[in-house]
């Protein structure tokens, strides 16, 4: 998938004919009344990302988030702003040739909603699947694994097997990563939620450590515990984890273009200074543990 391109345009008339506006809760985007085969991992062998004539040097983005009841907040501003921020700022700003998006959204692993997965799109696609999702209820550890499984064994990208190069990899969420004990994503939970047989239990550094091989993989910690959490995430992603605090989360797109940006080279001068106002400072505060 990843054929076609974005236009701003498409976006307005989306938000228009789904009833969304800035007022719009997570409960009034997210309507669905089940989940839908087609965006769960148990039904899915493979999402693509392919060069094509609109994208002849296509690069995948995957951005994850946690579903959980707490984090409504931030599945409304995904919806409503910030993925759409993120696409048209990409193709303002550069900072990866040709992107094409898939999003990801995540609970605790070994149920039937584990996980809901987009196509990876370069247009308007993207949000309107993304609009198809069910959100859940809470957990207290946040599980990328669960999309850096999926990243490693059900994605096919010809940025990373026709060029050797990296995608990227973002999840985002307010719970900790596994409190300084050895976190695991079971063979059995592995199964129920990718229909995976054999596999093997995969302890998360180890995960992170593989999928590393094949994305740029960060993790952008926002609610209400960030510094305790920050300390949860550093042993099993050393100088990828971004702070930004709930009140600032409509500047996610800036954050992740950044990343995107200093990972390309850029330093992390450059990458704020090219902000203004508030966007600036948020930018500042989430680069300041980043150390690539």
């Amino acid at each position: 998938m990843g054929h076609g391109s974005y236009n701003a345009a498409d976006w307005s008339r989306l938000k228009h004919s789904r009833g969304i506006s800035d007022q719009s809760t997570a409960g009034d985007i997210f309507k669905g009344n089940g989940a839908q085969e087609k965006y769960l991992p148990q039904f899915i062998t493979v999402r693509e990302s392919r060069d094509s004539a609109d994208s002849p040097n296509a690069t995948p983005i995957i951005i994850g988030f946690d579903s959980t009841g707490s984090m409504g907040y931030l599945a409304a501003e995904i919806a409503k702003n910030s993925l759409n921020k993120t696409a048209t700022m990409i193709l303002e700003k550069r900072p990866v040739p040709d992107p094409h998006i898939m999003c990801a959204a995540f609970t605790s692993p070994g149920h039937g909603l584990s996980m809901q997965v987009t196509q990876f799109e370069a247009d308007i696609r993207v949000v309107e699947q993304l609009l198809d999702f069910v959100l859940q209820g809470g957990n207290r550890y946040s599980y990328d694994a669960l999309v850096w499984y999926f990243a490693l064994k059900h994605t096919s990208t010809d940025c990373f097997e026709k060029r050797g190069k990296k995608g990227f990899l973002f999840c985002i969420g307010d719970e900790i990563g596994d409190d300084g004990k050895e976190a695991i994503l079971r063979s059995s939970e592995i199964e129920r939620t990718y229909g995976d047989k054999n596999a093997p239990d995969y302890k998360t550094r180890e995960l992170a450590a593989e999928a590393g091989q094949k994305y740029e993989i960060f993790h952008i910690i926002t609610g209400s515990h960030t510094a305790s959490s920050l300390k949860t995430w550093e042993p099993l992603l050393p100088g990828r984890n971004a702070v930004i605090e709930p009140a600032d989360i409509e500047f996610l797109a800036e954050v992740m273009i950044s990343l995107m940006q200093v990972t390309g080279g850029m330093t992390k001068a450059e990458a704020v200074s090219q902000w203004s106002g508030k966007a600036k400072d948020v930018v500042a505060t989430a680069l300041e543990t980043i150390s690539l």
